[in-house]
């Protein structure tokens, strides 16, 4: 048994900036405490405060990025351990990875209907393009 396992094992709880930094979902403590003090995350569907224990069964639901997840916290970990390990800490559920999966074709078919140009357009371009906007 390793020193980690022992330290989650009697505490049975870890803060939850704590935890979201070893579990990678944030690169540093500060941006995922900076992140629940702007109340992106939810634990148990509430908002919290950095110092929040985490327990083993709770629910916490996070923005990253331009994506939302809701995971299941299943394991506790106080050092931040590969990725596979982390991923190993919480589950995603069902309903949080089909919306992920929504959203992303969402924004690939957005992508698709607002093409960028591959180059800048040129002056004579720029006067047909004003033009254009002016008699809309």
């Amino acid at each position: 048994m390793t020193t980690t396992q022992a330290k989650t094992q009697q505490n049975d709880s870890i803060r939850l900036d704590k935890w979201l930094w070893a579990c990678r979902f944030y690169k540093t403590r500060a941006l995922a405490k900076s992140m629940i003090e702007g109340g992106k995350v939810h634990y148990n569907d509430q908002r919290c405060k950095a110092s929040r224990q985490v327990e083993i069964g709770a629910t916490i639901k996070l923005a990253q990025g331009s994506d939302e997840k809701t995971v299941v916290v299943v394991g506790l970990s106080e050092r931040r351990l590969a990725a596979p390990l982390a991923q190993a800490l919480y589950q995603e559920t069902e309903a949080s990875a089909e919306q992920r999966q929504v959203r992303a074709e969402l924004r690939k078919t957005n992508s698709l209907f607002a093409p960028h140009p591959d180059t800048k357009p040129d002056k004579k371009m720029r006067r047909q393009l004003l033009l254009l906007k002016s008699k809309q």
